[in-house]
């Protein structure tokens, strides 16, 4: 039975999706939404069962195809509403229990309307309550315009993020509907009441209207992605709705990092226990001690900051009459506390996290001056990828089929310059 609110939803609908995912779904569709037929039987991968996180992390499953509404249709078609994932991070949030939330994302993509509404909702959420990404194993299109509004995304080692741009797709059957022998005449009211019929073909003026639209959805992405992730429009622009894996997708700003789901549950859990105790320093302290270790040219494991002590109090004058007192002795004074020790070590991995940057950017030469200066982390990152935009050969040439690359790896794990550093850091 031919499904037409469906078909609504894939012709002349401005689509956050990755291609080859479209192409499959038009396959499985075939004739109920009009669809020529060809590739028929290939199935859509039924949604995964909600992940189980650990104790006080709260993991909503992004995945499949996303809609706005499902309208019943998730469970037989593998589909995700927005409002879905909304209710569960809204229910994540109320959870006393839950002291962060992390987003397992596996999903193509899917409609544009909706998920810009999700992504300030998540940034949102993430004002109260932490909000981690992971793409496991793939956040394309509309999937990573909700992951980068987490305020930290992950991706494995074969996973993908990327696919900013916007696709609209026309079927025109009017050549099968003369062979079957059916004529279509649309009586309507208004120029554009019939634009994007499958039945006859797309005239120059109903496309250049679609165009217009296409291109102001991708203008409102690019603003998003840049705004989410602190990267420059061109930059972002400048992708051209390529897909990035692995170590790359982390090179070009899109990711965080690349980890496996269980790396990012622990380092999720570190993070967690450490604001719990330190919620107003410890964002600060790192950053603190590696400009004090590079203004006073000093390594960073010879800083020691202390708490300050209390000027102590005068002894209230004795009574000649009452016994001698003892005093007690005293409590020795503490070792260095946590706060620093935690510090010193926070501002050791910034050091090596800014090495890894400049030489995945093929950019060593600059390491020293970057520490030299007290540059954050994402100072660097977004200083390279300023530098990497104005290059010419930004745009990804990755294939989503093309093996993963082993070479490169290798290369930084035996870089002797990163050794040099992490030698200095205490990571060797």
């Amino acid at each position: 039975m031919p499904l037409p609110h469906l078909a609504s939803r894939l012709y002349g609908t401005p689509l956050l999706i990755a291609r080859s995912k479209l192409d499959i779904i038009l396959a499985v569709l075939g004739e109920r939404v009009h669809w020529p037929e060809q590739q028929a039987g290939l199935p859509l991968p039924p949604p995964r069962a909600q992940p189980d996180g650990p104790a006080g992390i709260a993991m909503i499953p992004v995945h499949g195809t996303l809609v706005r509404r499902a309208l019943g249709l998730d469970a037989a078609s593998g589909l995700t509403s927005y409002g879905e994932i909304g209710a569960m991070l809204d229910a994540a949030l109320a959870d006393p229990a839950v002291a962060g939330i992390l987003l397992d994302i596996d999903s193509p993509g899917g409609e544009a309307g909706g998920v810009f509404e999700l992504a300030k909702q998540i940034r949102a959420a993430d004002a109260r309550k932490p909000v981690w990404a992971i793409a496991s194993d793939s956040a394309f299109s509309a999937a990573y315009a909700i992951a980068c509004a987490a305020s930290r995304v992950y991706v494995t080692q074969t996973g993908g993020v990327g696919s900013i741009g916007v696709i609209a797709m026309h079927v025109d059957q009017s050549a099968r509907d003369a062979q079957e022998g059916y004529r279509y005449t649309a009586i309507t009211a208004g120029d554009q009441k019939n634009d994007f019929s499958p039945h006859q073909p797309l005239d120059k003026e109903a496309s250049a209207r679609l165009q217009a639209e296409v291109d102001r959805l991708y203008g409102i992405f690019v603003d998003h992605v840049a705004a989410m992730r602190t990267l420059e429009p061109r930059f972002v622009r400048s992708t051209q709705a390529g897909l990035y894996f692995g170590p790359e997708a982390v090179a070009a700003g899109l990711a965080d990092a690349e980890g496996s789901t269980a790396t990012a549950l622990a380092d999720f859990t570190a993070f967690l226990a450490e604001k719990r105790m330190t919620p107003s320093t410890h964002s600060s302290l790192p950053l603190a001690a590696s400009r004090l270790a590079a203004s006073h040219s000093i390594a960073p494991q010879e800083i020691r900051m202390t708490q300050p002590t209390e000027t102590p109090s005068l002894p209230e004058p004795a009574d000649p009459a009452a016994p001698a007192v003892v005093p007690e002795p005293a409590d020795p004074q503490p070792s260095p506390d946590d706060e620093t020790l935690k510090a010193v070590a926070a501002a050791r991995a910034d050091a090596l996290a800014i090495a890894e940057l400049c030489q995945l950017a093929g950019q060593p030469q600059r390491i020293a001056a970057f520490l030299a200066e007290g540059a954050s982390e994402s100072q660097v990152r977004r200083t390279l990828l300023a530098a990497r935009a104005e290059s010419p050969d930004i745009a990804s040439a990755i294939h989503p089929d093309a093996a993963a690359q082993s070479s490169g790896v290798a290369s930084l794990q035996h870089n002797p310059l990163l050794k040099a550093v992490r030698k200095l850091t205490g990571k060797d």
